[in-house]
C-alpha cells in the first residue's frame, strides 16, 4: 500500500455556516475530475503523515500550515482500486480572500456548506478511469458532480460529528 495523506479542511462563515473545502481534481489526472479533499502521497523527505498533508495543501491549494490547526487525525481508509492507504486529518482552517489552486492538479477549490451535503446524499452511478464498468455507490451531489469512493467513505461517518458540534470550529 501507497502511503498518503489528506486534509479535510473546515471553516465557519461570518453566519455561522460550517463550510467544507473540496477540490476537483484535474481531468488529466490520475482521479482526474474526480471531487476530493486536497492531498496526496507522503514523500521520502517528509517527516510524517501530518508534514505530508501540510506540505500537500500549501502545493495544490496554496494554504500555508499557519492557516490551519489540525484537530484530529481520522482512520486510515484504503482504495479498492489504486492500492493507496489514505490518512484524514481533520483541521479547522482560515481560508485566504482568493484562493490559488495548482493548475497542473487542481481545476477549481469548492466550498461547500455541511449541511448541505447531508441533504444531498444519494445512491447512483460511480465510475472510475481503471474500471470500464458503471457501479451504483453512495455519494454526495455537489451542483453537479458527486462526491464519492473514498472521499465519500472518508466523509461520511464524520458529518453526524460535525452537526453535533463535537470539534470546535
Amino acid at each position: 500500500m501507497v502511503e498518503a495523506a489528506v486534509l479535510v479542511p473546515l471553516f465557519r462563515r461570518h453566519e455561522g455556516d460550517l463550510r467544507l473545502i473540496l477540490v476537483r481534481r484535474a481531468a488529466h489526472g490520475r482521479h482526474g475530475g474526480q471531487l476530493a479533499f486536497p492531498g496526496g502521497k507522503r514523500d521520502p523527505a517528509d517527516a510524517s503523515l501530518v508534514a505530508t498533508v501540510l506540505r500537500e495543501t500549501r502545493e495544490e491549494i496554496g494554504l500555508d500550515s499557519d492557516a490551519i490547526e489540525i484537530l484530529e487525525h481520522l482512520p486510515a481508509v484504503d482504495t479498492t482500486s489504486s492500492g493507496f492507504r489514505i490518512w484524514p486529518y481533520l483541521g479547522r482552517v482560515r481560508p485566504p480572500p482568493r484562493w490559488r489552486w495548482q493548475i497542473s492538479e487542481i481545476d477549481e477549490v469548492i466550498e461547500v456548506s455541511v449541511s448541505s451535503l447531508v441533504a444531498a446524499e444519494e445512491v447512483g452511478p460511480d465510475s472510475s478511469p481503471w474500471s470500464q464498468e458503471m457501479r451504483e455507490g453512495p455519494g454526495y451531489v455537489v451542483g453537479p458532480d458527486r462526491l464519492w469512493g473514498v472521499s465519500y467513505r472518508i466523509l461520511q461517518p464524520l458529518l453526524p460529528r460535525l452537526l453535533t458540534g463535537e470539534w470546535r470550529i
